[in-house]
């Protein structure tokens, strides 16, 4: 344990924090803490983690790079992990997604997709298209212009002055045996269609977190929904951005959200898993149409927008491995859904838990007590009772969620699902 640690640890009170524990090394599921402790990371060390710590084909991937180039300007040059990445994804990617912008986060990525979408309409002569619709619940990242587009919250409370307007519709979320969710997602709908028709003009884009809302509490939509929401955003002819940021490859079952929905955005935002969890490393990828639309003879059609380690190559190498990997071991992803749905089903029974989802790899419940303090105190005394029993759980106020890497062996999910109905059942307790 870190007792006097220089780090300033992020979405952490200091002053309250307990002090940090010092991870010592990771393999597979585990991490091993330096007192000899273990825990079982039942979240992929915040949802990147794909394969599992120390994947040896991934570390060889990254020292094979680095003995060749470890790093290079991207305004002018390129070099073969980037260009073989960008043409892995995009034969991967559905519809004519067919150009990608390298940045080095989830946040950057969506940043880049809202300046994109803003731009696109000014290159194209339609200055006045500069708002945004987007979700309740949203999250898309931590800089302005992805707080701008995410739910208000303690996280932009203290920025909320400098933030753009933006206008939000509902999210459907859903859960496993709901009978409402065809009305909901029809309120949603309709809420979206009034705002078009008052003035669809005037907007750049619909971005929406596909089939899952990650940190508005690992919330659940239909495939259908997001068919719905495509056929509604064309129809007035605006651009929508997939912001898959936590739900790509295999996270929600297949390797992206728009192929499991059937869908076609004019923009995807990836991350997170991109790498395997060794590097940061992310994506923006577009149409060939948005991307047309920057080819004017004016200098001003540029995208002004770039990262010092743009398209690094170790990141890139990283991540040609790990796709590599994910269609070797897609059993895997099978075998982690199978085991969720039976894990869900058997907790049925605990009545300290309600409102049990699922979508692929991503399993969530959410314990029916009193949240208070915002469900940031509940969150911490969860946290700590699941890190006692030797489980890397971060619950997201009063919802448990697990987002496993692929490697998480069928004994170490059962220990965690036991963990989560013991602590459950004992904070229910009278």
């Amino acid at each position: 344990m870190a007792e006097r640690s220089h780090v300033w640890m992020p979405f952490t009170h200091m002053q309250s924090a307990p002090p940090p524990l010092l991870v010592h090394r990771g393999r597979g599921a585990l991490l091993e803490l330096d007192d000899g402790r273990e825990l079982v990371d039942c979240i992929s060390s915040w949802w990147v983690t794909l394969h599992g710590h120390g994947e040896p084909a991934i570390a060889q991937a990254i020292a094979a790079q680095a003995d060749e180039l470890e790093q290079v300007i991207a305004a002018g040059f390129t070099h073969a992990p980037g260009e073989e990445l960008a043409a892995a994804l995009v034969r991967r990617l559905p519809g004519p997604l067919d150009r990608v912008f390298y940045s080095d986060n989830g946040s950057t990525a969506v940043e880049v997709a809202l300046k994109v979408a803003v731009q696109h309409w000014r290159n194209r002569g339609h200055s006045g298209r500069t708002r945004f619709i987007a979700f309740s619940g949203a999250y898309h990242g931590d800089t302005f212009g992805a707080m701008s587009v995410g739910a208000r919250s303690r996280f932009t409370q203290a920025f909320g002055d400098l933030l753009f307007a933006v206008d939000f519709v509902d999210y459907p979320s859903t859960c496993r045996e709901d009978a409402g969710v065809e009305e909901r997602e029809a309120r949603s709908l309709e809420q979206l269609r009034l705002l078009l028709e008052a003035g669809a003009e005037s907007y750049a884009a619909v971005i929406v977190e596909p089939l899952v809302q990650g940190a508005g509490g690992m919330r659940v939509c239909r495939e259908q929904f997001l068919r719905a929401l495509q056929e509604l955003v064309r129809e007035y002819g605006l651009l929508t951005i997939y912001d898959e940021v936590l739900v790509a490859f295999g996270r929600c079952g297949a390797l992206f959200a728009c192929q499991k929905a059937g869908t076609e955005p004019d923009i995807v935002c990836l991350a997170k898993g991109l790498t395997g969890g060794f590097l940061p490393l992310a994506v923006t990828a577009c149409t060939d149409q948005v991307y047309a639309s920057f080819m004017g003879e004016m200098p001003e059609a540029t995208l002004f927008h770039g990262h010092s380690y743009t398209a690094n190559p170790l990141g890139c190498a990283a991540a040609l491995a790990s796709l590599d990997l994910l269609e070797a071991r897609w059993d895997e992803v099978e075998r982690i859904e199978a085991h969720h749905r039976a894990a869900l089903t058997a907790l049925a029974d605990e009545p300290a838990l309600t409102r049990a989802r699922l979508c692929g790899t991503i399993a969530a419940v959410d314990l029916c007590l009193d949240e208070g303090g915002g469900g940031q105190l509940l969150a911490a005394e969860l946290r700590r009772r699941f890190l006692e029993r030797g489980y890397l759980l971060r619950p997201l106020g009063s919802t448990v969620y697990m987002v496993p890497p692929y490697c998480i062996q069928p004994e170490q999910l059962d220990g965690a699902y036991h963990c989560i109905r013991e602590v459950a059942a004992a904070l229910a307790a009278p």
